[in-house]
């Protein structure tokens, strides 16, 4: 079963143009694959989030959003994987597994799983490579000014008034038919 529809933009190419900084993970390289350990248990996966590490960030920065989208999904909107707020610009690093629980006093917001928490990679059997946009959002502000009741599109909505800079890192995943 492929899903026949046109390759959704990248996210980021349809907001305005903001300065980047470095973003790296121990556990994949931008536009590689994931390793199953971070897809999802409903297809296999342990449902880990992956390493991340950022540096370069302007000295301004007063907060970061990390998150995880899936602009491939078949829903017409994506699907939102991981959207943690409000971590402190003291916070460069996010080990393994850190997307299970609110981490360096930052909380998560709903994820389209429905968990606030990571939701790890799980598109649909056989369909094509989905892409997995990690991103680290440098802020202007300690805190948005979001509660973990908020869907990630508003945190979004608030990221649009308060980013200085983004770091994005770009994974795939696909489960066979």
């Amino acid at each position: 079963m492929s899903l026949d529809r046109p390759i959704a933009p990248d996210p980021y190419d349809l907001l305005p143009t903001v300065p980047s900084f470095t973003l790296t993970s121990d556990d994949f390289k931008d536009g590689q694959p994931l390793d199953p350990a971070f897809a999802h248990q409903s297809v296999g996966g342990q449902n880990l989030s992956p390493h991340l590490a950022w540096s370069g960030f302007p000295a301004q920065t007063r907060g970061f959003v990390v998150t995880c989208f899936d602009p491939d999904a078949p829903t017409g909107s994506g699907f939102w994987h991981w959207t943690l707020v409000n971590l402190p610009a003291s916070v460069t690093e996010l080990a393994q597994g850190a997307g299970a629980e609110d981490v360096h006093g930052g909380f998560h917001v709903r994820n389209d799983y429905g968990t606030r928490a990571y939701g790890g990679s799980a598109p649909p059997a056989g369909d094509r490579q989905h892409r997995y946009v990690f991103a680290v959002h440098a802020i202007d502000v300690d805190r948005l000014d979001v509660t973990p009741d908020v869907s990630p599109a508003v945190v979004g909505f608030n990221l649009a008034f308060h980013t200085l800079a983004r770091a994005t890192l770009r994974a795939t995943f696909q489960v066979k038919a």
